[in-house]
């Protein structure tokens, strides 16, 4: 069965999952039963389903489709990192990179196959944009890490993970409403019940969607800032010429910071371009009176781009002018980048939209079964 050809259970949101089950003739609590599976236990098949009767599980399959994702390849880092790579039911290549951690485990999300906003310092901007995931796609990354980590013997099931950033392939703004979507299935309380205080969203800065982002939801925001004038960030981030620095800011400014929020600002440090004592400075006094913090990050240096990391000693200077003019600021600490998972790092790794493979880089190619080849 073609998945798109009919409705994807996974990305159905729970009134709809509600109302199909009421036309099907089920009572209300099949609805939660169903429910529970799909997002809950992260269920990969209907055949896994054993409390649904078959006549139910039968009708699902033939009006509704469950496609979860496949791992197509896992990598492991020295520092405990994992990297998977996912195929979707057409063939589209998606990463997804957990970060465990003394009291959290973190995954970091992808929003959309690509990316079309391409800030010229990310290897998954040089991709551009293939499509959107789902809302299904991208909450199924989440159960297919949950059931994974819970072989691996990292956690305990259901639901090993603690905390979810949106800051892999794609921009999630652009894919605002299954982002939104996906949101309401994490948090949902018969699904894996995120607390929306560990859970992140980021941002290039679509200025429009910040605004609506914030007013529809209650997680957390980050806006990945890294420049401290117009003319070195739309060097950096092309979208800058439609929505810069003033226009950001004050969006910023705006921003609903209900239930505790604060924003973080995001500040990718690259070596002789936004790392000076004078961006410090600047950096500074833009975000003077907006509750947020500054994460800091080195710059993770890719094949072809033209980029280098900090020099010594920089990133810890720029950190010290920051905190000196009370500016809540810490350096994130590199993660995974042996294995290309690190911030920026990102780029469906081994498949033929793979950069670094144009590049002429010594990355293998993914074998049938997903293992290096």
């Amino acid at each position: 069965m073609d998945p798109g050809k009919v409705p994807d259970l996974r990305s159905l949101p729970r009134a709809e999952i509600d109302r199909l089950l009421a036309r099907l003739g089920e009572k209300p609590y099949r609805a939660r039963q169903l429910f529970r599976w799909l997002h809950q236990k992260g269920a990969a098949s209907l055949d896994e389903m054993s409390d649904l009767p078959a006549t139910l599980r039968a009708r699902l399959a033939a009006e509704t489709s469950l496609a979860a994702l496949e791992r197509a390849e896992e990598r492991r880092s020295t520092d405990g990192t994992i990297k998977w790579t996912w195929r979707t039911h057409d063939g589209k290549l998606i990463e997804s990179v957990y970060m465990p951690e003394p009291g959290r485990k973190t995954l970091c999300v992808s929003t959309q196959a690509g990316c079309a906003v391409g800030c010229t310092f990310c290897m998954t901007g040089t991709m551009g944009l293939s499509r959107n995931l789902s809302s299904g796609e991208i909450v199924d990354q989440v159960s297919r890490a949950n059931r994974r980590l819970v072989e691996l013997g990292e956690g305990a099931a259901p639901r090993p993970l603690t905390n979810l950033v949106f800051m892999g392939m794609g921009e999630p703004l652009h894919n605002f409403d299954a982002v939104k979507a996906a949101l309401d299935v994490l948090l949902a309380e018969d699904g894996p019940n995120f607390s929306n205080r560990h859970v992140t969203v980021s941002t290039s800065g679509i200025v429009p969607e910040m605004r609506r982002f914030g007013e529809e939801t209650d997680v957390k925001l980050a806006v990945s800032l890294n420049a401290t004038t117009d003319e070195v960030r739309t060097a950096l981030m092309p979208l800058n010429r439609r929505w810069p620095l003033r226009e950001l800011l004050a969006a910023c400014r705006e921003f609903p910071m209900k239930k505790g929020r604060r924003i973080t600002f995001e500040y990718v440090m690259l070596g002789g371009v936004n790392d000076a004592d004078a961006d410090a400075i600047r950096l500074s006094r833009m975000v003077k009176g907006i509750p947020a913090k500054v994460n800091l990050i080195p710059y993770n240096e890719n094949p072809g781009l033209g980029f280098r990391a900090p020099a010594p000693g920089r990133v810890e200077a720029f950190r010290d002018i920051l905190l000196s003019a009370n500016v809540t600021a810490v350096v994130r600490r590199n993660r995974g980048s042996d294995i290309a998972a690190a911030c920026g790092q990102l780029a469906a790794e081994g498949g033929p939209g793979d950069p670094r493979r144009r590049a002429g880089g010594s990355t293998p190619p993914l074998t049938e079964n997903g293992s290096a080849g």
